[in-house]
């Protein structure tokens, strides 16, 4: 294995708007990424190293809830280096969610599926990750060895929290850091939620999509330490790991800006704190050194 310090993107997206289409993109104010990003702009915008480290391997997620996007997804995994696992999307509700899952695990590129995620944020039941089929769902992917993205906004960190709880053996990581309300300036019950969250050993967290939660023309370094201050006090460094939410960053400065500002906020962490932010907890999680991942 190289000695280079390696860099670890942990969430990422692509898409190929004349393959598959992207209906969110159609919201206001996102013209800026109303096009297609492929693995070739990735690597053309990811120039700035972190801590002396350029990019060596990625996690591209999910960003529609489709199975033939997740295909779509593994089969570039399998075609490009830089692309070290993919969190794809079935539908845990579904009775043949095993099925589907053992579907895509034995397809092309199936070995990189390490982590599924649901647009819970989009959700408007309280208790969607607790329901009954949805629960079936996740036990399935757990038994296959497949971990879980937790996307939710501020307000719904008590289905997190329980789902923590009745699946203690399931590794979880909360996606943007469970979308700290940073352009409104009062993170007092998001810091409450995400330190009671943090308390469940088996959940990591992604520093990443914060730019977007702050004001995205104007924010500065000084709007995102309050949340990297909690983030590394409720979670420490070991369970942190960097993302960059390319492209949805582009709306908020690009891959380089954020890149830069991990930079600064890793500023006073020790070497092997560095290391874990930006490579090490990610690689564990997504098990990004293993080719291979357990049948039920």
């Amino acid at each position: 294995m190289s000695d280079t310090p390696r860099l670890v993107d942990a969430h990422h997206h692509l898409w190929d708007l004349d393959h598959r289409p992207q209906p969110w993109l159609d919201e206001p104010g996102l013209e800026a990424i109303r096009r297609t990003f492929g693995v070739p702009d990735l690597r053309s915008a990811a120039t700035r190293p972190i801590a002396g480290r350029g990019l060596t391997g990625t996690v591209v997620v999910q960003c529609v809830t489709s199975v033939p996007e997740t295909r779509e997804l593994l089969a570039l995994a399998d075609a490009d280096p830089l692309i070290g696992a993919v969190v794809g999307w079935v539908d845990l509700t579904s009775p043949a969610v095993a099925d589907v899952l053992d579907e895509l695990l034995a397809g092309p590129g199936g070995p990189y599926l390490r982590s599924l995620r649901h647009l819970v944020q989009g959700e408007s039941d309280p208790e969607w990750l607790q329901r009954p089929a949805v629960e079936r769902g996740l036990r399935a992917a757990g038994e296959r060895g497949l971990a879980y993205d937790v996307l939710i906004r501020s307000h719904q960190f008590d289905q997190a929290v329980e789902l923590a709880d009745r699946f203690p053996e399931l590794p979880l990581v909360l996606d943007h850091a469970g979308k700290p309300p940073i352009a409104d300036g009062d993170l007092g019950d998001w810091e409450r939620a995400v330190r009671s969250l943090a308390a469940r050993p088996q959940v990591r967290c992604k520093v990443s999509g914060l730019v977007t939660e702050a004001d995205p023309h104007r924010w500065t370094i000084d709007d995102i330490r309050p949340v990297w201050d909690v983030l590394l006090s409720a979670f420490g460094a070991d369970r942190l790991m960097f993302g960059s939410d390319w492209p949805v960053c582009v709306l908020a400065g690009g891959w380089n800006r954020w890149a830069a500002t991990v930079e600064e906020l890793l500023d006073g962490c020790s070497a092997a704190e560095t290391s874990a932010v930006l490579a090490d907890t990610a690689t564990a999680f997504y098990r990004l050194n293993s080719p291979t991942l357990k049948t039920p």
